[in-house]
């Protein structure tokens, strides 16, 4: 392994992390590669919460990459799971097609109607690993389908039975009856979460107990592939094992030894896996966190198989913060792809990189969406300047670029929210929108809107399909003749003082002062008067011509930014609007 220096960037938590890691790979595994691993369910659409599982240890395994040592990144897709419901809002799915098949492996199920894919499992996998791809996350997936029933695990399997009566005990501990009375949990569980109940009793999972004693392994039925079977008995020295399926009443006895047809119960299987790869960094949910679940008891068992528990965090909740349309199962709970639709890829890192794995944090599709790419573009610029603090040049860092290499980016990255409103006001029409653009800054006109992608992309695509129709701007067709008859000499007068200078202040920023500066003027101040000369009722003026434009304009109290929506109407409409 090479000896090189430390990263500098020693205020985040990535490196503390990384720092931890790094130590105890080499006092576990000297010389090798550092294994850091992930657990992801297909079994539905994975969620942004999931992805949290993802992000944790690929930021400590990329850290580990720039300082010149070998990693592995791990990502386990549970897809010999049970198929365990069928959930709602997706399509191609339905009740009637997709019932029959619960308690068969995930890699069983059909997937749904109209799928490119093989199975269930392939296509939930298939949209999660499109996402990390483009999120710059390097990992080695493993297929516990082909794991299990390859007889990759066959030794493990046959010393978890082996030592049954050891694992056994270790579970007792923790095995309680619900309490009577007790209120039933309001929030959904994922998949992960009601794997981690298994052996606690807390939810009711098997644990693998039966009348003939307590078995770590389940089969999947030879009949009807279902996992609802009972082991009836087990014999060490001849591995033979007997079960019958409680679902179609088939019955058999196998050799576990030549047998690959099941597997391992989740809190046995996952510290298998950790003693198996070698793993020494694995981030869990609170769900898998708390007393008695999954990694606690995984870090007693993991013993048995003559392994250590990784070093593992928790990590808290991922919000949202609004969602229009909702396009994942479970309530539409939204997906990488989701965010990445809305989102240039270094944001959504970003989220991640900045948090602690103990902070939660929300993901925005509403209108904090614009004030988010605000904060990004800020820091974007401090970074560049150099005032941002180090802990804020750490993330910035890890969000735009990874071990190899800086992800694609926006070669001009306007202000999120103006790209929105332009998208908004042009409903599609490219040439429209570049025009506009190109008269943000007159002295550098954008060239082509390629040059402000794949932002200008995510923008559109968040006013089509996250804003309320209600909430879209359209631009009247005629002047309101009414209201304009209407307005007292006061009003007119500002009407006027913003149509002569049009012309002058025709970009952005020109724009931005005229607006602003028109009620200053009006009141006998120089329009660039700051906030601090004037009095308080400046502000009110303000607000007064600001809803007089955007009624005159769209026929509404509030819109886009007026700067940008003048440029996006035109100067010789706004003219005509506004009553000239």
């Amino acid at each position: 392994m090479p000896i090189v220096a430390q990263s500098t960037e020693t205020t985040d938590w990535v490196s503390r992390f990384a720092d931890e890691v790094i130590e105890e790979s080499e006092r576990r595994a000297p010389g090798k590669p550092v294994v850091v691993a992930s657990g992801l369910s297909p079994s539905g659409p994975i969620h942004l919460g999931n992805l949290r599982e993802v992000m944790t240890p690929h930021l400590v395994a990329d850290e580990i990459r720039r300082r010149g040592h070998q990693v592995r990144h791990l990502i386990s897709w549970d897809d010999y799971d049970r198929y365990r419901k069928v959930p709602k809002g997706i399509e191609g799915v339905s009740d009637e097609t997709h019932l029959q098949h619960i308690g068969k492996p995930l890699t069983s199920v059909p997937a749904p109607a109209g799928s490119a894919y093989p199975n269930w499992a392939e296509h939930f996998k298939a949209a999660m690993v499109e996402s990390l791809a483009e999120l710059g996350v390097e990992f080695d997936g493993i297929s516990q389908t082909a794991q299990y029933t390859s007889g990759v695990y066959r030794e493990q399997v046959l010393h978890a039975m082996k030592h049954r009566g050891d694992i056994d005990a270790v579970l007792a501990q923790y095995r309680t009856k619900p309490k009577a009375g007790a209120k039933k949990s309001q929030k959904p569980l994922d998949e992960a979460e009601l794997e981690a109940a298994e052996g606690s009793g807390a939810a009711g999972e098997d644990d693998g107990s039966s009348s003939a004693g307590y078995f770590p392994y389940k089969p999947y039925c030879g009949n009807c592939e279902k996992d609802l079977t009972t082991v009836t008995s087990y014999v060490d020295d001849t591995t033979e094992l007997s079960y019958t399926c409680d679902e179609c009443g088939f019955s058999e006895t196998v050799r576990l030894n030549e047998f690959n047809r099941g597997k391992l119960v989740w809190k046995v299987d996952w510290p298998m896996r950790w003693a198996y790869e070698g793993v020494v960094f694995e981030p869990s949910g609170v769900d898998h966190s708390s007393p008695g679940s999954s990694f606690q008891v995984g870090g007693q068992i993991v013993g048995i198989f003559g392994g250590k528990q990784p070093i593992g965090p928790m990590y808290a909740f991922v919000g949202i913060s609004g969602m229009a349309k909702m396009s994942s199962s479970r309530g539409g709970v939204p997906t990488p792809a989701d965010a990445l639709k809305i989102m240039e890829p270094q944001i959504l890192r970003w989220l991640y990189a900045r948090r602690r794995p103990n902070q939660s944090f929300k993901i925005a599709f509403d209108q904090e969406i614009q004030r988010l790419y605000d904060e990004w573009d800020k820091l974007d610029g401090k970074v560049a300047d150099g005032s941002a603090l180090p802990a804020d040049v750490a993330a910035h860092s890890r969000a735009v670029r990874t071990a190899g290499g800086e992800l694609p980016r926006t070669a001009r990255p306007l202000p999120y929210r103006t790209l929105a409103s332009v998208a908004d006001i042009t409903a599609g029409h490219q040439d429209q929108a570049l025009r506009i653009l190109s008269e943000l800054d007159p002295e550098n006109p954008l060239g082509s809107l390629d040059e402000a992608r794949p932002r200008y992309d995510k923008a559109e695509a968040w006013i089509n399909t996250q804003v309320p129709a209600d909430q879209r701007t359209i631009v009247r067709d005629e002047p309101d003749a009414e209201l304009l008859k209407s307005l007292d000499e006061a009003s007119q007068q500002s009407l006027r003082l913003l149509l002569d200078g049009l012309a002058e202040h025709w970009s952005l920023d020109g724009l931005t002062h005229l607006v602003y500066g028109v009620p200053k003027v009006q009141a006998g101040f120089p329009a660039d008067a700051t906030p601090k000369e004037l009095p308080a009722e400046i502000k009110t003026a303000q607000r007064t011509f600001f809803a007089l434009l955007y009624h005159l304009l769209v026929g509404r109290d509030t819109g886009p930014r007026l700067p940008t929506l003048l440029l996006a109407v035109g100067q010789e409409r706004v003219r005509a609007l506004l009553g000239e």
